[in-house]
């Protein structure tokens, strides 16, 4: 793993919740998207080389749904950025991690994404993360 790719916060209102990162950050999103094959609405801010996405879910199936149901709105997963996400994925099966879709799918941002259940990572979910050339 290179660096945290971003920093994944679940919300209720995608809309109202960028007003405040605007205020925060000095600036708009730069990027905004629909990942429909995830139930989700993302919106991108960064701040230098930190970046934050902000998630709404698009139906109650949708895992971002059902984390805000059971938990609140607030952080969701810690996202990193990986060269080679096939080797990572099999690197940290071998290690004991238990990872939710071992055939990377297209996320947000420009990249190819897989999870990793947070009963393997002490109660953080973690998404790795590798930019689609």
């Amino acid at each position: 793993m290179r660096k945290i790719e971003h920093i994944g916060i679940a919300v209720s209102n995608l809309n109202e919740t960028a007003k405040i990162y605007e205020k925060l950050f000095g600036a708009p999103a730069y990027k905004e998207e629909e990942v429909a094959s995830e139930g989700v609405k993302t919106a991108f801010f960064s701040s230098g080389p930190n970046k934050i996405e902000l998630l709404e879910a698009t139906n109650p199936e949708s895992p971002i749904a059902k984390f805000i149901a059971k938990k609140g709105e607030g952080i969701h997963h810690i996202a990193f950025d990986v060269e080679d996400i096939f080797s990572e994925v099999n690197r940290l099966k071998n290690e004991g991690f238990i990872v939710l879709n071992e055939t990377p799918k297209k996320g947000a941002d420009n990249k190819l994404v897989v999870f990793l259940h947070p009963k393997s990572t002490n109660g953080v979910l973690i998404e790795l993360c590798q930019e689609i050339k």
